[in-house]
């Protein structure tokens, strides 16, 4: 298991922020996903064998938000 921080991009309101968590708990090979709106970043346990950053970027991008890895 793996995992990452990501910059989300987009969110108006603490419901863009359960849906964006949503989405990226739907990705096969993701475990866990907390979105914080407040800070505006995702944090993502996931399989590297069933999934990547590029993946969940797509599920993300495709919903209207942005994702990028954060430092």
């Amino acid at each position: 298991m793996e995992t990452m921080k990501l910059k989300i991009e987009g969110m108006g309101c603490n419901g863009c922020a359960a849906k964006v968590e949503k989405l990226i708990q739907g990705v096969a090979g993701v475990i866990e996903c907390n979105v914080n709106f407040g800070v505006e970043q995702a944090t993502v346990s996931y399989n590297p064998k069933k999934t990547n950053f590029a993946r969940i970027q797509q599920v993300v991008k495709g919903a209207g938000y942005g994702a990028s890895p954060t430092m």
